[in-house]
């Protein structure tokens, strides 16, 4: 038996209980987390903004070490150091074969069977996107578990599973943000601190980090921004947070935003505040009730490329390993991405943290 944070039910609290996991089967391979990241992705498959079948065990941000191999696994053995890659392509859908693995088709499939059980009345569990993070043990396809590459701390590692893959691929393969460009960043949790990180090793000039809460201009700055703004202080408007930034790009507007908020304000409050010809990329996931208005002239006016962006139009194998000689160097660094290290029962204290705009990434450490 492990214990683990289930959501008996969507919008119900979570319950730190102990459930019980199955020998790994074909193909699946069975990990002791060392740590797992409370993303706001987790709060949305919690509050029904995104689907997620009932109960389960949630987290999706997590890397650990494998204990143990299916028949067939041929990837990793025990004793191996892994991240969790929560979005595994199958390699031939369409979306693969176009090299877009993160658009796969059949990444999801793992979270739509139980995989576990609870303890006490044996009643089946789903995975949360197919990794259910917040337990001691998971079990996952092979396809789901990265060998981590030499030279990066375990319990940090967690970090790369979600927010530092998203961030850094906004930026290099959404965004491909250029030395000397302008950028903006809306939302500085995990994800916008990553963001904000990689578009400093990417060369940047001006990086404006944009948050509704005062308290993230030290995060900010550390990570590398080198302007902050707070949307809604005294009553300020997005329409006046893009005024400001603009003012900071000599009236232009930065050649790139990056949302990372996935509120219709938001994005708006981005568009409006990249340059004519910028490029702004959404990487926030928001409600379907969050609609987004743009007037036919402004479009053909501004010259903006809108577009969106799932995990950082990552493909885990081949940016784990450059990602990783980042860290190496000192150029990416994970711990400053995380204000908070707690246990399971910490989760629920971390979801309110993430609804009041506090923080950056609460790690979950076992």
């Amino acid at each position: 038996m492990v214990r683990a944070a289930v959501l008996p039910a969507v919008n119900a609290p979570l319950q730190i209980t102990e459930i019980e996991l199955p020998e790994p089967g074909p193909g699946q391979v069975r990990i002791r987390l060392a740590a797992a990241g409370v993303c706001h992705s987790d709060l949305s498959l919690s509050n029904g903004t995104l689907r997620q079948p009932a109960p389960a065990v949630l987290g999706h941000e997590g890397a650990g070490t494998v204990t143990a191999v299916g028949p067939e696994v041929t990837g990793v053995a025990p004793g191996d150091r892994v991240i969790l890659n929560w979005a595994p392509s199958c390699g031939s859908c369409r979306f693969c074969e176009l090299a877009e693995p993160w658009l796969c088709a059949h990444s999801g499939r793992a979270g739509e069977t139980p995989y576990a059980t609870r303890a006490d009345d044996g009643s089946p569990l789903y995975a949360a996107l197919g990794t259910a993070v917040f337990a001691e043990e998971t079990v996952v396809p092979e396809r789901a578990a990265l060998p981590l590459p030499d030279g990066v701390p375990l319990a940090d590692a967690a970090l790369l599973g979600c927010a530092v893959l998203t961030g850094w691929g906004a930026v290099h393969h959404s965004a491909r943000v250029r030395a000397g460009e302008s950028v903006a960043v809306f939302g500085v949790g995990g994800v916008g601190l990553a963001t904000v990180q990689a578009a400093r090793i990417a060369g940047a000039g001006t990086i404006v980090a944009v948050d509704v809460s005062p308290e993230k201009e030290e995060l900010a700055r550390a990570a590398g921004a080198t302007d902050f703004v707070v949307v809604g202080e005294n009553g300020s408007s997005g329409k006046e947070c893009a005024q400001r930034i603009r003012a900071l790009t000599g009236g232009f507007g930065t050649d790139v935003a990056v949302e990372c908020v996935g509120r219709a304000d938001a994005i708006r409050t981005a568009w409006s505040a990249t340059r004519r010809g910028g490029r702004t990329t959404v990487v926030g996931i928001g409600g379907k009730e969050q609609q987004v208005a743009f007037s036919a002239l402004e479009l053909f006016y501004f010259g903006r490329t809108l577009s969106g962006c799932v995990y950082g139009n990552s493909d885990p194998a081949r940016d784990l390993p450059v990602i990783a000689g980042q860290v190496r160097s000192g150029a990416l660094d994970l711990s400053a991405l995380v204000t908070d290290r707690i246990g399971l029962d910490g989760i629920p204290d971390a979801f309110e943290a993430m609804l009041a705009g506090k923080g950056g990434r609460a790690l979950v450490v076992f």
